[in-house]
């Protein structure tokens, strides 16, 4: 079909909806065909898609619905290479010439030969461009990461066997398809790893990040679930709220269950095999129950990646007997390169390097930290016509250079530190990594949702500070309304706010001090004096993907928020 509509070699498809069985066969459909697959993120505006479908020279565009169809009927004028328009998700709503219904699209390929598929496929070349993933930078416009048939293919081969995922002629995995395909995670999990071994997948509601999640997991009880930072916190929060709806007796086994659970795994992590008996007792009355709930009773691999998770949060499901294995990589490396295992796991590490897969740490420090490099089949060609930028991450000797800070204990695990760009220098020089500091103040506080640490420069470090409040389900835009246990957290301070707004505007003294005291708590274990908070900030509004604050995989937009809020952190240095 993408033939008959006179698709050119090397030119982009545009993917643009929300995952679906036609976004696969459009994805897999324009790569036989010779053309590049390009998945545009659904939360782009026009403009964004415009830089994307203009970057990679499209052809064919697909969109969902008519609500992204809008965006390219806005666009279309400024995009010389494009020949038709597809919309798959629903009916369209008016005739143009080159916009095609799913079903129209799909009956033009009848009057192509297979002998002229067939000859297409055949002239391509393992070392050729057939994906396009555009990499969200802080800075300026994405730049389109080139992946090979061979990136994709090595990859999906080398992670697959590497996590020991079961051929579908023995044992078929099941998963759920949710997080955005055009981004890297999601394709190599749900598309590539699908097709090299048999997984059937299972497609979750366009909502399924705004709470529905939880109801497809039940329904379909994957085997293996790969879940972003975001994802698993919302869950435990969720637990959190209901356990403490229940009863005493309820409370107190579960908190014994908790303690067992994390004993237990602790030193199976630490090499120990024995299941004792009080474990046996709490599985049965407690996790199995607990994994049922949430729909993981079959699931044996769950994993966490895209974004740095906290220690809490890998703890609270450790205890639940739910070990959430770490992975770690980019889209210039196809993906993964780092994998946890349950026979090689340890906590805050993102595993070890899948086989055939090379790190380096560069320039180590003393403590043996530095900027983490990698070499294998699943490093990308390079960035589509950014050939400077190509040069700057991958070096003579052929390294990639991550931009993140980590290093590799005796074991050969790798942690990670931080991100180089995301590293505070103070007015003094010290290297204040963020994110250790912002979890410390995020656990301390339990009304907090997020924390966000600058000091760039300045004299001292502060803290802007979001809460908990309630969603709403339609646009996905934070409201006033705290959350019931943000409520209840204020409850037992004494305080009778239930708005965000009432916290601010009366600048709620039973709030205000434990909030104080945490961050005062979290100041007394900094490793020096440059790395303590001296003030900090409530923000009317939570972050969100609504207010751009967070992007496609919930991770921290550091310089859309301080350029949002300059005016508060200019405030903090102004005396």
């Amino acid at each position: 079909s993408c033939l008959q509509l006179g698709l050119e070699r090397f030119h982009g498809v545009c993917i643009l909806g929300f995952n679906s069985a036609e976004w696969f066969i459009a994805d897999i459909g324009a790569i036989l065909a010779g053309g590049l697959a390009v998945g545009i993120y659904t939360t782009n505006s026009p403009e964004a898609c415009h830089y994307v479908a203009e970057n990679c020279s499209a052809n064919i565009l697909v969109v969902e619905d008519h609500t992204q169809l809008k965006k390219i009927l806005e666009i279309q004028h400024k995009l010389p290479h494009l020949k038709a328009v597809i919309q798959y998700g629903e009916e369209l709503k008016e005739k143009r010439p080159n916009l095609y219904s799913w079903k129209e699209f799909m009956d033009l390929g009848e009057d192509v030969p297979d002998s002229q598929l067939r000859e297409i496929i055949e002239s391509q070349k393992p070392n050729q461009c057939c994906t396009l993933i555009y990499t969200s930078g802080t800075t300026g416009h994405p730049k389109g990461v080139m992946l090979s048939h061979d990136n994709l293919t090595w990859t999906s081969l080398a992670a697959g066997r590497f996590i020991a995922l079961t051929d579908a002629t023995e044992k078929q995995d099941l998963v759920v398809s949710y997080l955005p395909l055009s981004h890297v995670a999601a394709q190599m999990s749900d598309i590539w790893l699908s097709i090299t071994f048999g997984a059937q997948v299972f497609f979750a509601q366009p909502d399924a990040l705004k709470g529905t999640l939880v109801d497809t997991l039940r329904e379909v009880r994957p085997t293996a679930f790969l879940g972003v930072p975001r994802v698993w916190e919302k869950m435990e929060e969720k637990m959190k709220s209901v356990g403490a709806k229940s009863s005493t007796l309820k409370r107190k086994v579960a908190s014994w269950a908790k303690g067992v659970g994390l004993q237990t795994n602790l030193k199976w992590m630490n090499g120990y095999s024995e299941v004792p008996v009080n474990f046996r007792l709490a599985r049965h009355l407690v996790y199995k129950k607990v994994r049922k709930a949430i729909g993981l009773d079959r699931c044996t691999k769950c994993y966490s990646g895209a974004a740095p998770i906290t220690r809490e949060t890998l703890e609270f499901f450790l205890s639940l007997n739910i070990p959430l294995y770490e992975l770690y990589g980019m889209s210039e490396c196809s993906g993964p390169h780092t994998v946890s295992l349950p026979q090689a796991f340890k906590l805050t590490s993102c595993g070890k390097e899948i086989t055939g897969c090379r790190t380096l740490i560069h320039k180590p420090d003393g403590d043996g930290t530095g900027e983490i490099c990698f070499s294998g089949r699943h490093i990308f060609m390079g960035y589509l016509n950014m050939e400077e930028k190509t040069k700057e991450a991958i070096d003579e000797d052929g390294w990639l250079h991550s931009g993140d800070l980590g290093k590799c204990d005796k074991d050969g695990f790798l942690y990670i530190t931080g991100r180089i760009k995301e590293l505070i220098i103070t007015a003094g020089g010290e290297n204040v990594p963020p994110v250790p500091i912002e979890d410390a103040v995020k656990e301390a506080v339990p009304i907090v949702s997020n924390a966000m640490l600058v000091g760039d420069k300045a004299k001292f470090l502060a803290m802007l500070l979001t809460l908990k409040c309630i969603v709403n389900a339609e646009t996905g835009e934070p409201g006033d309304d705290l959350t019931p246990e943000a409520v209840e957290y204020c409850q037992k301070l004494g305080s009778k706010a239930t708005k965000v707004s009432e916290i601010i505007s009366s600048k709620d003294k039973a709030v205000y001090a434990a909030i104080q005291a945490a961050i005062t708590e979290v100041n007394k274990r900094a490793v020096s004096n440059a790395q303590k908070v001296q003030k900090w900030v409530i923000l009317e509004k939570d972050f969100s993907l609504f207010g751009g604050e967070l992007g496609p995989t919930m991770k921290l937009k550091r310089a859309v928020v301080a350029q949002k809020y300059k005016d508060q952190i200019e405030e903090f240095y102004a005396d």
